[in-house]
Order: structure tokens, then C-alpha cells, then sequence
């Protein structure tokens, strides 16, 4: 639930509380508005870090080889395919708090169900919708793939590229992106709330910004680790262009013979994403609360 928006709530903007459970929120334009620059903000600082995992995802590399890799690629490449999630990324942080607002603000508005079960189905309707931006993935992991350097030059290119399969091939691991940002949003928007509530009381905006980026990193953690595998089965998908469209289990089983069977080998590069999700998610979080107080 969000505790922290409920706090802060001016007489432009009535938040949905647990306590008032039918009122409903009003211009939720900002709530758009500040997931996207939140998102913005985000990429701009941790890319470099996002693509020594990716190579750790994709290939199952220890941390130093994946270094190794960008070091190859030069310094001209380390930026290359940050277009698409800058495009992507914050189009869906933007998508994820707004949408989650307005479909809290509709469903309470509309049914009887208990509150925890309406801001839960609201979550995953708005994590089921952000999947509609599953191309810019889709063209961030040929980018990222060194594999493909010399088939996709840039972010328009490559979806010139896969225009030629059909508009399937833009949706290639669907299925792991769905199974993903559902039940993730359903934990996040459930949990931030009663985090926050448990951290220290802060009563100046430094501390209010320091609460917010530890909520936000833990949580960020938190889940980054338990939908881990759920990333490793996407990268492999959406790294291959044209060819059969395997299951998720097929790829998933796949992955875990190539890996030996081992759970840790699975989680390769877990840790590096463990402390990158600390870093995004707390810099999302906390710049997300700071905008919606100052607009």
C-alpha cells in the first residue's frame, strides 16, 4: 500500500488509503510524470553496471570474464544499447506507479473485494500491461550480446531487423517477462509500505530521502534475487533471432544442463545484480517520493 504517498497527500491529491479504502486519487498524471524521470535517473547511473550482468545472464561468466568482455569491447561500446531501455525503462516505471494508481483508484471504486486483494490484482494488471513494452528488451539484449555486434548496429537497426521475422519476433520471451513483472509489482507496491514504517522516523526531507532509498534498494534486492532465473530464461530467449520459439520450461531446462545442474551457477552473476538492485531501486524509489513532493 503506499504509506509514503499517504503522508504526503495535498488537497490536489487524495491517496487511496487503508483507512479510507473508497476514496480515490485524483491527477494521477504525476504519478506518471515522476515514475519516467525516476526511471530516467536510474539508467543514466547504473547502465555499465546492468550490462556486466546482463553478460553474466546470458553466458553464465564470473563477474571478472563479463569486465573482461566490455573491456574488449572498448569504451565506445560500454553505452551502446542504452537507447532502449532509457525508451523502455522509463516508459514502464512511468506505467508501473501510474497505472497502479489508477487501477487501485478504479477497482476500489467498483468492487468490494478486501483492500490487499484490490491493490494486489491493480499491481499485476499494471505489471501485465508494462509487458506491451517487451520490443525495447527485446532489442536491448541484441545490443548487449557481443554476439550480434556486428549484425545490429543501433536501436533502429535492429528493430529493422526484426521486422523481417514478423511482429512475434518482437515479443520473443514473453513469457518470463509476464511471469516477472506481475507478481514483482503485487510484492513491491505490498511491501513498501510497511518497510518504510519500519525504519527510523524521519522528520526532514534528507530523511525522508534516505528512508526512501533504503526501502526502495531493499525491496529492489529482495526481489531482483527471487526472479533472478526468471531473467536468465529471458536473456536466452530474446538473444536469438529467427528459429524455433521455444517454452519456457524447454529453454529453462536447457539452461540448467548447460549449467551442470547447479542452483549457484544458475544465480551467477546474483550477487552483482543484488547490489545493482540496492543502487536502482533505492535511486527509483527515493527520486520517485522527492518528485511527488515537490510537484
Amino acid at each position: 500500500q503506499m504509506d509514503s504517498e499517504a503522508q504526503q497527500k495535498s488537497p490536489k491529491d487524495l491517496v487511496l488509503s487503508s483507512s479510507t479504502p473508497h476514496r480515490v486519487s485524483v491527477g494521477s498524471g504525476k504519478h506518471y510524470f515522476c515514475g519516467y524521470c525516476a526511471a530516467f535517473t536510474n539508467i543514466a547511473i547504473t547502465f555499465p553496471i546492468q550490462k556486466v550482468l546482463f553478460r553474466q545472464q546470458l553466458y553464465g561468466v564470473r563477474t571478472r570474464e563479463a569486465v573482461c568482455q566490455l573491456q574488449r569491447d572498448g569504451i565506445r561500446n560500454l553505452y551502446r544499447g542504452i537507447l532502449p531501455p532509457l525508451m523502455q525503462k522509463s516508459t514502464t516505471l512511468a506505467l508501473m506507479f501510474g497505472l497502479y494508481t489508477d487501477f487501485s483508484s478504479l477497482l476500489l471504486r467498483h468492487t468490494n473485494a478486501p483492500e490487499l486483494l484490490t491493490r494486489s490484482l491493480a499491481a499485476v494488471l499494471a505489471g501485465t500491461t508494462e509487458a506491451i513494452l517487451t520490443p525495447f528488451e527485446r532489442v536491448q539484449t541484441l545490443l548487449q550480446d557481443h554476439k550480434h555486434h556486428g549484425k545490429v548496429t543501433n536501436t533502429f537497426h535492429a528493430f529493422k531487423v526484426l521486422r523481417s521475422y514478423g511482429v512475434r519476433e518482437y515479443y520473443r520471451g514473453l513469457v518470463p517477462i509476464l511471469l516477472r513483472n506481475g507478481p514483482s509489482n503485487a510484492l513491491f507496491f505490498g511491501l513498501r509500505g510497511p518497510i518504510k514504517q519500519c525504519l527510523p522516523e524521519a522528520n526532514t526531507r534528507s530523511g525522508h530521502l534516505i528512508n526512501d532509498f533504503i526501502c526502495g534498494g531493499l525491496l529492489g534486492a529482495m526481489l531482483g534475487l527471487l526472479f533472478f532465473p526468471m531473467n536468465v530464461v529471458k536473456a536466452r530467449m530474446q538473444s536469438q533471432i529467427g528459429g524455433e520459439f521455444q517454452s519456457f520450461r524447454k529453454v529453462f531446462m536447457q539452461i540448467w544442463t548447460e549449467r551442470d545442474g547447479k542452483l549457484t551457477h544458475l544465480f551467477r552473476g546474483a550477487h552483482l545484480n543484488y547490489h545493482r538492485s540496492i543502487l536502482s531501486w533505492g535511486i527509483i524509489n527515493a527520486t520517485y517520493e522527492l518528485l511527488l513532493k515537490l510537484i
